[in-house]
């Protein structure tokens, strides 16, 4: 049995590394065919992607934006794990950063003090935002799905309300944009001067950290066990004693309160007040991004570099007489190659085990049954 569970982890090795493998050469041979369609050279497009994605001030703003995406990874991921669709970080990391903004732009305590104040107020805010969804499901048995999607239409609602001159946004100078109070400059998060190549946002060194606690509470924990067995079911979970109704709420709160970092970055690195142009849907991109990572900590992130990378790459690809629609294509034909390759591996690898596992199983039998004719 020992010599059969071996071949089956070197197995279960080569598929998982099968799967990321076969999905990236689908991706590659679909965009080309894409690019290919449109008329141009599909060589001539990925040698400029790679030549510019590889320079060193594409470099820092992939890092830029792969700090962003991850917090938006992780914070679907969590909910993922719980078999749960978070949709709503999108609207509950926009709320926290603005009821962050205005909190941090009202502070007159010292940057050492504020700094971490505005930080929880954002994972509170989003917390607070994403427990509604976990009580009704919970209480009501609402689905997140739709409770989520709602509550993203709320809190546009209620930021476009609030951000007006007279309540909680001002006018800027010039008359033409209306933002929060900008915060303070003992306010602004640490950047990392890379010199030629640009200023790299601090808020990365979080994005790490966040990252370990999430490979730590639920790999290593009670808790994560809990939490992933109430996701792969329910009715075991609540057999060994789990409660699932509290797991539920629970995760929902966590996904909400790490959805309140994905703001951070731009808030305290680079704009230091929220307006009108504060990016959006960065919680839409979490969900493919957690796809691509397989919830994992480290897929994760190299799905957020990926997507700095398209990003960057693709930009500049409009500039080369590219059409600008092909971002799109190509972010989706990914996720599709890679939804399709796991599932394709792991339906094989569950076929393969099946059939060592019985054959072995055949082979003792013949062997027992052989001694006991001999004997």
């Amino acid at each position: 049995m020992k010599k059969l569970t071996s071949r089956i982890d070197k197995e279960r090795l080569l598929l998982g590394i099968a799967a990321p493998v076969l999905a990236i050469v689908a991706a590659l041979l679909v965009t080309a065919l894409v690019i290919l369609a449109t008329g141009k050279n599909p060589g001539a497009a990925f040698s400029d992607m790679t030549t510019y994605g590889f320079a060193s001030d594409s470099q820092v703003y992939i890092l830029n934006k792969a700090t962003t995406y991850y917090l938006a990874g992780v914070a679907v991921a969590i909910g993922f794990r719980m078999n749960l669709f978070n949709i709503g970080v999108d609207g509950q990391y926009r709320l926290a950063a603005f009821m962050a903004a205005v909190l941090g732009g009202a502070l007159t305590v010292p940057g050492w003090l504020a700094i971490p104040l505005i930080i929880i107020c954002a994972m509170a805010t989003g917390a607070l935002w994403a427990a509604i969804a976990g009580v009704l499901k919970v209480t009501r048995g609402v689905s997140e799905v739709i409770a989520t999607i709602m509550l993203n239409s709320i809190a546009t609602a209620i930021i476009g309300y609030l951000l007006q001159p007279g309540r909680l946004g001002e006018l800027q100078q010039g008359g033409t944009l209306v933002s929060t109070k900008p915060l303070p400059s003992s306010s602004h998060f640490f950047n990392i001067d890379t010199g030629p190549a640009g200023v790299l946002d601090g808020f990365i060194i979080v994005a790490v950290v966040v990252g370990l606690a999430y490979w730590f509470v639920l790999g290593r924990t009670r808790f994560g066990f809990d939490l992933r067995t109430v996701g792969q079911s329910e009715s075991a979970a609540s057999a060994s004693g789990v409660s699932v109704k509290k797991m539920v709420a629970t995760s929902m709160i966590i996904s909400g309160a790490v959805a309140g970092l994905i703001g951070m970055p731009t808030l305290l690195n680079e704009s230091h007040q929220y307006d009108n142009s504060f990016p959006a849907g960065i919680g839409f991109t979490g969900i493919a991004i957690a796809l691509l990572g397989r919830n994992n900590p480290i897929g994760i992130a190299l799905g957020a570099l990926l997507w700095g990378f398209l990003e960057r790459t693709t930009n500049h690809l409009e500039f080369e007489g590219y059409d600008k629609e092909i971002l799109g294509v190509i972010q989706g034909v990914i996720v599709l190659c890679v939804v399709i390759a796991y599932e394709v591996v792991r339906r094989y690898g569950l076929k393969r085990q099946q059939q060592k596992v019985g054959a072995e199983l055949a082979a003792q039998a013949a062997a027992t049954k052989k001694q006991e004719v001999a004997s």
